[in-house]
């Protein structure tokens, strides 16, 4: 190719859906709705932590993480995509997509590790539940934490950093509603094997053995539930972890099918439909799905909202015991 037509983008277009021009105010409502649920959700969960003390365990400091992660990336970019439907802004500046990039590559490799991790507490709860206060104690549980964020910091880098390096042939549409990495690639007239090979790196030492400390813990805790007598014990144990068993499986499957495939394979319709599921469902399950399965957050909930309705005769029933 001849080097006049390769370009340096200063500014790319985001499409969103624009196969749907006639139900752009719809899709703005309904993510919109999506949205404000997810921050509400999320926020609940982590407010709740915060003011219980019975909340504040190994498993729900991870849940509080997870829900802080989910609220940062669905940030990122389900504003712009409101933006893109309910103003037609399709701009974005070139600085501002490989930051939205960034920030979403960013979200991947901690939520992995925070994944992988709350697995190996509910392992230890269920199979050793003597020694689960020694094991997963407050300076195991934070040093986990920090280090999931420190290596998310970290590990998209490299990727952001080719990435905008990337020579870009006249086309500037994103065929994407944020600025999603395989989108960016299928712009590039630049051999883009070098990503690939490093995404393949990344998935060898870090998403396997992710995956696979998570599939063996649950072996272990399934194989721990089978051997509980009773059904109601069996039933309780099983619910404590079936729904991280359920974010988990919707994290993987979404993942891999949108990044396990080499660049030349992708099919930009099918991976902006896929994402949907990572950047909308997933952030809006998973408040869902751990506070209808948990009694204790449940429990919470109702308190404050108790507490919040009938502040004066709480005062009253005080005076009156207090006198």
């Amino acid at each position: 190719m001849e080097e006049e037509n390769i370009t340096t983008m200063t500014e790319f277009l985001i499409l969103g859906f624009y196969e749907f021009p006639e139900l752009q105010i719809p899709i703005s409502f309904l993510f919109l709705l999506i949205y404000l649920t997810i921050l509400m959700g999320n926020l609940t969960i982590i407010i709740m932590t915060c003011l219980d003390p019975r909340l504040q365990t190994p498993m729900y400091f991870f849940l509080c993480n997870l829900s802080f992660l989910d609220i940062s990336y669905t940030s990122v970019t389900l504003p712009k995509l409101l933006d893109v439907s309910l103003r037609n802004s399709h701009h974005i500046s070139a600085i501002g997509c490989f930051t939205q990039m960034y920030y979403f590559l960013f979200s991947v490799c901690v939520e992995f590790l925070l994944l992988t991790m709350m697995a190996y507490d509910r392992f230890v709860a269920i199979c050793h539940p003597l020694r689960y206060s020694v094991i997963m104690n407050l300076r195991l549980c934070v040093l986990m934490a920090i280090g999931s964020w420190i290596y998310g910091i970290v590990e998209p880098v490299t990727h952001t950093v080719l990435v905008s390096h990337l020579s870009y042939c006249g086309s500037r549409e994103i065929n994407h509603f944020f600025c999603d990495i395989s989108a960016l690639l299928k712009l590039s007239c630049t051999n883009t094997s070098t990503i690939d090979h490093m995404t393949s790196v990344l998935a060898v030492l870090v998403v396997l053995p992710c995956f696979l400390l998570t599939m063996t813990s649950y072996i272990y805790i399934i194989s721990s539930i089978l051997r509980i007598r009773s059904s109601e014990g069996r039933r309780k144990a099983f619910s404590t972890c079936s729904s991280h068993l359920t974010v988990v499986t919707l994290f993987y499957v979404s993942l891999t099918c949108l990044y396990a495939k080499p660049t030349s394979m992708q099919s930009l319709d099918l991976n902006k439909l896929i994402a949907l599921l990572y950047n909308v469902l997933i952030p809006l399950l998973n408040p869902i799905i751990y506070s209808l399965k948990n009694r204790d957050l449940k429990e919470a909930i109702r308190k404050v909202v108790k507490r919040t309705q009938f502040p004066s005769t709480q005062k009253k029933i005080f005076l009156v015991s207090k006198g």
